[in-house]
């Protein structure tokens, strides 16, 4: 999943973010939602997270992996 749609990403949810900082490189940062900051339903640059670390940057994918 990308993290354009809000309805994707709930606090806790394992995701990969570009901060603002990294925006030129695209360089992503792993980490765990902690807060949702964006109040529209869809962004087409990606959701903005905090971050549980408090990182703020725009979803860029969610990880979807499974531990079973």
């Amino acid at each position: 999943m990308n993290g354009k749609n809000r309805k994707d990403i709930t606090a806790g949810t394992e995701v990969k973010i570009v901060l603002k900082a990294d925006q030129r490189t695209g360089k992503l940062t792993s980490g765990v939602v902690k807060d949702i900051l964006t109040n529209s339903s869809f962004h087409p640059h990606g959701i903005k997270v905090r971050l549980m670390d408090g990182q703020v940057g725009r979803v860029q994918e969610i990880v979807t992996s499974k531990s079973i």
